[in-house]
């Protein structure tokens, strides 16, 4: 673990936001309508902006970086909301992975456009890093770029490496950015899994965070920009939400829920993924082109076996049921394969990433057709080789998992600092 521990005077503006975004209850926004929280008492950072008369973005042209997922809580696009709002300059929209409107597939995005609903210009970021992402900033004239996009909580999930190649691209612009806070959905309690090793930096990991990283995009926008853009920080302001608590799970909030991507279509579908999402980087089915994507796993050739392998390492909170689909898309299109559905029973003490591991371990054990994809992208989603090797060299979970907590604890530590919520 390389990381350093910095305070958060390396951040900028970013306790100044958190002061200036404190709205009182039933601030009206233009229009007339006032953007509440939801159900649950949680009002998200955008909501708190608004209700404050987007004072941190007064005399700015701001860019956004969202997408479908960017909604108040009366299900408007954040984006349709501020565009006809004289008291915000929104000049410019820039889409991620999957699209600003979502149109777009796993691995894909929708490019430049002007927005039909708006007029604005629609920039595209997804792939894109470091001064070629800073020139689309520069070109856009904006002097601010705002974030909000609702998180999984997973390190392979891309937007919060969109986050970090957009605060990276806006240092460079010399751009100011803000990000607009919204719930981890599986809860903020802890970090689980294992470090990613620098050696293996990709898009679905750039930096050395846990592969569950039990952190908000602003917890972790503090994070990035004093320990990995230290060298050359972005002016950074968050805003806050209120009423999240650690402890709540997506469905505490009473906020909507819109899929994040197109195989996220609900908060149950975040429970599991941080951990189950790991059989991306196998020959079995993750469960895409099925109505349960990530809970669903499974093959041709495999039987009874592996659930009730599975069920015998008694992890905490799941059990497994023999099931057997088709996906209509994705790996093993149209074929019937066996394998588990994973049905988590108290997400208190369920551990995905625990679970992931003792599946991979368990299917291996007992389907003699189990291989890692050729390209070794496991390597990529756990972030080091030695899931892969010790599962091939026959270690047990308990083995795989102690092998990163030395990683984990020194990770533990440095998170603490950029906590913002109870």
């Amino acid at each position: 673990m390389t990381l350093s521990r910095r305070g958060l005077l390396a951040v900028g503006g970013a306790m100044g936001a958190l002061a200036t975004t404190a709205a009182a209850p039933g601030t009206a926004v233009a229009a007339g309508r006032e953007h509440g929280a939801g159900r649950g008492g949680v009002r998200t950072g955008f909501e708190r902006l608004a209700a404050d008369g987007y004072r941190v973005l007064a005399g700015q042209k701001v860019g956004i970086v969202t997408n479908p997922t960017g909604i108040t809580t009366d299900v408007e696009h954040i984006v349709d909301v501020m565009h006809p709002d004289d008291r915000v300059d929104l000049t410019a929209v820039f889409g991620p992975e999957h699209g600003f409107r979502g149109t777009a597939q796993a691995g894909g995005s929708e490019g430049r456009y002007d927005d039909p609903a708006t007029g604005l210009p629609v920039y595209d970021t997804y792939l894109k890093s470091g001064q070629p992402l800073a020139d689309i900033f520069t070109a856009s004239g904006v002097d601010t770029v705002v974030f909000d996009i609702q998180d999984a909580g997973a390190r392979f999930y891309t937007y919060i490496w969109t986050l970090y190649d957009c605060m990276e691209a806006a240092a460079l612009a010399g751009k100011r950015f803000v990000v607009l806070d919204r719930p981890n959905p599986v809860t903020g309690r802890a970090a689980l899994g294992p470090v990613l090793d620098r050696a293996f930096a990709s898009f679905v990991g750039r930096r050395e965070i846990s592969q569950a990283h039990g952190m908000t995009v602003a917890e972790l926008a503090l994070l990035f920009n004093a320990e990995f853009l230290a060298d050359r920080p972005v002016e950074l302001d968050v805003v806050k939400m209120s009423g999240w608590r650690r402890e709540d799970f997506f469905d505490a909030t009473g906020l909507p829920w819109v899929p994040p991507s197109p195989n996220m279509p609900t908060p149950e579908t975040a429970v599991v993924y941080s951990g189950t999402c790991l059989f991306e980087g196998t020959n079995l089915s993750e469960g895409r082109g099925t109505t349960r994507p990530f809970e669903l796993l499974g093959a041709e050739g495999i039987d009874h076996r592996w659930a009730a392998a599975a069920n015998a390492l008694e992890l905490p909170g799941v059990a497994f049921r023999e099931a057997y689909f088709a996906p209509t898309f994705s790996k093993f299109e149209g074929k019937t394969v066996g394998g588990v559905q994973v049905h988590v029973q108290d997400r208190k003490v369920f551990d995905p990433v625990r679970t992931g591991i003792g599946l991979l371990v368990t299917a291996k054990r007992t389907w003699s057709g189990f291989a890692w994809r050729a390209d070794n992208a496991i390597d990529r989603l756990s972030g080091n080789t030695r899931v892969r090797t010790m599962i091939d060299a026959g270690a047990d979970t308990d083995e795989v998992v102690g092998a990163w907590a030395a990683d984990l604890a020194a990770f533990r530590k440095v998170r603490r600092e950029y906590l913002l919520y109870r």
